[in-house]
């Protein structure tokens, strides 16, 4: 098999001395042909005739952790070849993974757990996209259980509830702040205000027993949905 010819970005000399460490010991497929600390550093070799299959990415360079994300997406639009592997520090900014993924990258490992392996490399290698290390698994598993659980639950409150799409789409307004007034003229609302103000009404019938029903006003319903989890805070989007 041919050498993975690589380049390894990283700025702090301490961690390219233990990335480089790696390399050497664990995966004796890669050679290394050359190494940056700054984005500078990077576009010089590029700049030069360095032509490499694989760039090993830190993404905070010098302070910044945007300059890993513009790199990642200049390298990838001018050569679609290369491939590049994230290898970061970056533990709690998920933010930043997504960004370098739509800037191109092909996989994250974070410098935690195992940190780099042989298996990341080669699979990136072989030509698969989203490549990742165990810590980085377990945070999007735990994110796919929740969206999961979360989705079950709405469905569940719809049918408790008898919520059909306009209940879930006025209740959903009125948590963003619009009056009735403004919810009438939504294009996708083809109700007239005071058959909102009705509508109002019979969900608060619906949602709450008898006994509380007379007190409710809209902070209370819209609070009382998002308890239900009918609607989710964390997805409000007015409708178009």
């Amino acid at each position: 098999m041919e050498k993975i010819k690589t380049i390894v970005v990283e700025d702090v000399s301490l961690e390219l001395k233990g990335t480089l460490s790696i390399i050497r010991n664990d995966i004796p497929e890669i050679d290394v042909i050359g190494t940056a600390q700054t984005e500078r550093d990077f576009w010089s070799l590029i700049d030069g005739g360095a032509q490499p299959d694989l760039v090993l990415l830190d993404l905070g360079l010098g302070g910044s952790t945007t300059v890993g994300v513009d790199i990642c997406r200049r390298l990838t639009a001018q050569d679609a070849g290369v491939r590049v592997l994230v290898f970061t520090g970056e533990l709690l900014n998920e933010r930043l993974w997504t960004d370098v993924l739509d800037a191109g990258a092909h996989g994250i490992v974070l410098k935690t757990g195992e940190l780099l392996t042989r298996n990341e490399v080669m699979d990136v290698m072989s030509g698969k996209r989203f490549v990742f290390n165990q810590p980085i698994l377990e945070k999007l598993v735990e994110r796919f259980r929740k969206s999961v659980l979360d989705e079950s639950r709405q469905r569940s409150a719809m049918i408790t509830y008898d919520i059909d799409e306009y209940d879930e789409r006025f209740l959903r307004h009125l948590a963003l702040g619009y009056t009735k007034d403004m919810i009438s003229e939504l294009r996708t609302m083809p109700f007239s205000t005071k058959s909102l103000e009705k509508r109002q009404a019979d969900l608060v019938s619906r949602l709450f027993p008898e006994g509380q029903q007379r007190s409710v006003n809209v902070t209370r319903l819209v609070v009382r949905a998002i308890e239900l989890h009918i609607i989710d805070p964390a997805g409000l989007e007015a409708d178009d």
